[in-house]
């Protein structure tokens, strides 16, 4: 199994330590705002029981993110294949999702580009996509700092958020491996 780790952070499999501060997480109104719905403990665990279980097959995935100052987990970040079908699929897709005690540190942007370096080097991707609820600046500005590009073609209505919701609108993301060796 791939762990990564920056000068701050530790992206690793998970355990069973994590799935209480991540059950919190889940269920932080700021944190769940871009979601359909708060995740209930089982829920939030079963989630992250799927999470190890492709990290256990792959090798990679959505990394549990340890501080490694002080060893708090704060949430995930990494890759992943969507489990659902759209235009812009197969694909590998960015992600994370980090405890409010955690923004603004600049950890989401720190993990997720030791994720692209992993996706583009050891992988040998040749594109990510990430995909955010029109709303979520915070996540578009980590897309933009890795640097992404907006797809606006590629905009959709997420297949496994019910529809009349709120959140059910997503605006695509790109990057290509030519264009992250120029970033990088």
């Amino acid at each position: 199994m791939t762990e990564l780790s920056t000068d701050r952070l530790l992206l690793r499999q998970w355990t069973d330590a994590d799935l209480e501060p991540f059950a919190a997480l889940n269920d932080d109104p700021e944190v769940m705002a871009h979601f359909p719905a708060h995740l209930t403990r089982e829920q939030s665990d079963a989630n992250a029981g799927r999470i190890r279980a492709f990290i256990d097959e792959r090798g990679w995935g959505l990394w549990a993110v340890e501080v490694v100052q002080t060893g708090e987990f704060v949430g995930f970040t990494g890759l992943s294949i969507p489990r659902f079908e759209a235009h812009f699929t197969p694909c590998v897709e960015i992600g994370w999702r980090l405890a409010r005690s955690a923004w603004g540190r600049g950890y989401a942007t720190e993990a997720a580009v030791a994720s692209a370096e992993h996706g583009f080097g050891e992988l040998g991707l040749d594109e990510i996509v990430a995909m955010v609820e029109v709303r979520n600046t915070r996540s578009q500005n980590v897309m933009h700092k890795l640097g992404m590009t907006r797809d606006e073609d590629g905009d959709f209505d997420h297949p496994m958020v019910p529809e009349g919701s709120p959140v059910r609108r997503h605006q695509l993301y790109r990057l290509r491996r030519d264009d992250w060796k120029g970033a990088a």
